[in-house]
């Protein structure tokens, strides 16, 4: 997930948001059509009951696991596009020597990161596993986003530290806000997107 403001297709992503808001419309007729037939095990979203649903529900079903990954994926990516990194890769960059030093730095933070899950997470009777010791399910697989997006930022930060692209405390947040800047119109299909599909599992339930 790239959180470049110019790698959005905005016109791409209005058409996708107009598509589930009239997918949307299309199922609250047609589960009304459909309850008014008779039709075994389908709820309108026009009766009593759904609108009670949809709008008693709404901030239930919006508030799920996905979300809070969306957020911190998106601050995430954000603070690395910030930190410099990916400049490390373009074709033409001459490494200096503050950057190899950053990225020495860094790669030390994520080395010590990766051991500390790993002792919390392969060492027999691990905090992070699950109560008969396997890893799927577990805390750790229910984490393993936050896990990731977290490491992920903490070796952008340091990078960007040491290599002089973050020089202050506001550089560093302006960073890690950056990505949820940018990936703002991704909040806006998530909506759409799990109200519509939440809205068949209350119609065909």
């Amino acid at each position: 997930m790239k959180t470049d403001s110019s790698i959005f297709s905005k016109g791409l992503l209005a058409k996708s948001a107009l598509v589930l808001l009239l997918a949307e419309l299309v199922l609250i007729l047609l589960s009304w059509i459909l309850s008014a037939t008779g039709m075994e095990r389908v709820r309108s979203l026009l009766s009593s009951e759904g609108l009670r649903w949809y709008i008693g529900g709404f901030t239930d079903t919006v508030a799920s696991p996905l979300l809070v990954w969306l957020i911190i994926l998106l601050i995430a990516f954000g603070a690395f596009q910030k930190s410099g990194l990916p400049s490390l890769t373009d074709n033409g960059h001459q490494v200096t020597y503050r950057e190899k030093t950053a990225l020495r730095v860094a790669v030390a933070f994520l080395v010590a990161y990766v051991a500390v899950i790993l002792m919390l997470t392969v060492i027999p009777h691990a905090i992070l596993l699950s109560a008969t010791g396997s890893l799927f399910p577990s805390p750790f697989s229910r984490s393993i986003i936050p896990l990731v997006a977290f490491g992920l930022s903490v070796v952008s930060v340091v990078y960007g530290i040491m290599s002089g692209q973050l020089k202050d405390l506001t550089d560093i947040l302006d960073a890690l806000s950056s990505g949820i800047n940018n990936g703002a119109p991704l909040f806006v299909l998530y909506i759409l997107l799990i109200q519509f599909i939440n809205s068949i599992l209350f119609v065909f339930a």
